[in-house]
């Protein structure tokens, strides 16, 4: 072992290899381009090579940097991924959940609390973003994923299925333009969940009203567009109009009676529900303790009638 290189030199060179910049490598190690430049030359100096090609403002790995490049990545990678794995040893009963915020604001968090009266030994914090969590690199546990359960190097348990289908308050069941049949939507503000766009199929105005045969309706007027779904979903409950909602985030919401489906016509999503985490750490305490609570909230298991969707 004492014949390696500086770790902190061999830092240099992977973070300047990986941006082929000594000043963007700098500035990632919060060191000066003088500095790293200095490390790395010192590199070169212990192992007898040229590592780099400096070609005024850009560099080029040499063979002899090309030839060592994997290596020294993959080291760090370990030692990065041990670090973590240390972190979380020290951190105890702390369990971090990555889920989508509507899902978050809608389902998970109405129901913590149960999770927190069977598991009070567990700190449980919730980290609510659209973004896809890394389960490898970022401090994540658990992440809940609106996808098809296929996720490499992960152990994931459907925990439902989801369909989308018109909601709205039950003020609009009444009055001059009750909505009794699709095409009384016509006379409704329509509300548009955007939040699948770009990320996953999901069926839209246009294919509801088309499945319903309301030929009638123009999806395309006007109407309100949301880009996260629980907005969409409160809005309809303010009375605004009609959204196309997706049935297990608003099921809380129609069995306290703040919304109603008008109509039995729901379409089916491409994707479900999972509980993802890695195959490694599947088997952890605190991950294998909140896999189940997610399992039995979504069958109606937690001590309380299901607010599963009934699909």
């Amino acid at each position: 072992m004492n014949r390696l290189p500086s770790l902190n030199a061999l830092r240099a060179f992977e973070a300047a290899a990986r941006h082929l910049s000594f000043q963007k490598a700098a500035a990632e190690l919060h060191v000066t381009p003088a500095a790293l430049s200095y490390q790395i030359r010192q590199l070169e100096e212990t192992l007898g090579v040229k590592l780099f090609r400096r070609l005024n403002r850009l560099v080029e790995l040499s063979a002899a940097g090309e030839l060592i490049r994997p290596g020294v990545h993959e080291a760090f990678e370990r030692l990065s991924e041990t670090m973590q794995r240390l972190a979380r040893s020290r951190s105890g009963n702390v369990l971090t959940v990555s889920a989508g915020p509507a899902f978050t604001a809608k389902w998970l968090a109405p129901r913590l609390y149960r999770f927190i009266a069977r598991h009070p030994e567990i700190d449980a914090r919730i980290s609510a973003s659209l973004a896809l969590a890394d389960l490898e690199r970022d401090d994540v546990d658990v992440a809940v994923r609106f996808g098809q359960g296929v996720y490499p190097g992960c152990r994931s348990v459907k925990l439902f299925d989801e369909y989308v289908t018109p909601l709205c308050s039950p003020a609009l069941l009444q009055g001059k333009h009750a909505i009794r049949t699709p095409a009384d939507l016509a006379h409704h503000t329509l509300i548009h969940d955007d939040t699948h766009k770009g990320l996953f199929e999901l069926a839209d105005w246009d294919t509801w009203l088309a499945a319903a045969g309301a030929e009638s309706v123009d999806a395309s007027r006007g109407g309100l567009h949301f880009n996260v779904a629980d907005h969409g979903l409160d809005a309809a409950i303010a009375g605004a109009g009609v959204v196309l909602g997706r049935g297990m985030l608003a099921r809380a919401d129609m069995q306290a009676g703040r919304l109603v489906a008008p109509f039995a016509l729901k379409l089916k999503a491409e994707f479900a529900f999972y509980a993802v985490c890695l195959e490694s750490r599947s088997g952890e305490p605190s991950i294998a303790a909140f896999r189940d609570w997610l399992l039995d909230e979504a069958a109606g298991r937690a001590g309380e009638p299901s607010v599963g969707p009934a699909v």
